[in-house]
């Protein structure tokens, strides 16, 4: 199948996507400040550079947009187009996700993912939902640990 943008405008729109301070991290930053959690952004010295910071519990959060780390979910397909080139763009990205997470766990951090699915779509949580998983993560003993969308009710 076809693009049915032109290059110039496929472009535009990929020069748009944006890599941190993205509707879903702005979504778990508003519910952790409004829980009296206080954080930093983006810290360079961390690898990954996980997207928010909590000193205080030594985790770190990672806001991943489904498309762009492959996720499983009703967030995401593989494009039609230049399957092999963004199956390979994928994997690298869930890979290297691992080995951030890997080298954050040996430096004693522990690391959640917040998948995009969980703030929006069909499946999203109701925040008050997704704030109460984010304390009960913190307030736990899990190294790492993730939260995603609702899965789907069957109608039987």
């Amino acid at each position: 199948m076809a693009d049915r943008l032109t290059p110039d405008q496929r472009r535009l729109n990929m020069c748009r996507v944006r890599a941190k301070d993205t509707a879903p991290e702005w979504t778990v930053r508003r519910l952790l400040h409004s829980r009296g959690f206080r954080y930093r952004l983006h810290r360079r010295d961390l690898p990954g550079k996980p997207d928010i910071v909590l000193p205080r519990f030594q985790t770190t959060l990672f806001v991943h947009g489904c498309f762009w780390h492959g996720h499983g979910c009703s967030l995401f397909r593989l494009p039609a187009t230049r399957t092999e080139f963004w199956s390979a763009k994928i994997t690298a990205n869930r890979q290297r996700d691992a080995v951030a997470i890997g080298a954050l766990g040996a430096l004693g951090w522990r690391s959640l993912l917040v998948w995009e699915c969980a703030t929006k779509g069909r499946g999203r949580l109701p925040e008050a939902l997704l704030a109460d998983r984010i304390v009960a993560f913190l307030n736990g003993d899990d190294i790492v640990g993730e939260i995603a969308e609702t899965p789907p009710t069957s109608a039987t």
